[in-house]
Formats: C-alpha cells, structure tokens, sequence
C-alpha cells in the first residue's frame, strides 16, 4: 500500500464540503473549512497523522483508501485538496 499525503489549503477552502461525501475523513472544522479526522469514518477503523497550522490540514495515511482521498479532491470545486503519494 502506498502512503500518502493529503493537504488542504485553508486560503482556498470555501467550506463548501463536497469532500465530506466522497471520503468520511473529510470533516468541517470548527473555522467553519474542511479538516480531516480519521477517527470520524463510521466503517472503517483507520490512523494517521494529521497536523492543522493556520495555512494547512496535512494529513499523512498509509493504508489503501488513497481513491476515496482522490474523490474527494476531485470533487472540490476550489481545488483546495491535494492527495500525493510520499515516501515512507
């Protein structure tokens, strides 16, 4: 399974939320923007490492729901989501 890395850039966030239907991970955050919990998926039980700066949400997982991610940056209409693979 590939790691991977998920960012959202808070600036260009308009908590529009249509992360939040491809991948339950995708949560809004108490600013009002989308975040990321990975204890917020009812199914699945998954980990990750997840750091929320004033600029950013990085969330870093390796487990084989990197489609799910990808959904769900491709359905931000802001293009605020970036899904890439990293190294371990």
């Amino acid at each position: 399974m590939p790691a991977y890395q998920i960012t959202i850039e808070k600036e260009a966030c308009d908590g529009i939320f249509a992360c939040l239907t491809r991948d339950p991970r995708f949560v809004e955050g108490a600013d009002g923007l989308a975040t990321i919990d990975p204890d917020a998926d009812p199914v699945y039980d998954c980990e990750g490492d997840v750091t929320d700066t004033e600029r950013q949400v990085v969330a870093t997982f390796d487990d084989d729901r990197i489609d799910e991610a990808k959904q769900a940056a491709a359905a931000c209409p802001t293009d605020a989501i970036i899904v890439e693979e990293v190294d371990e």
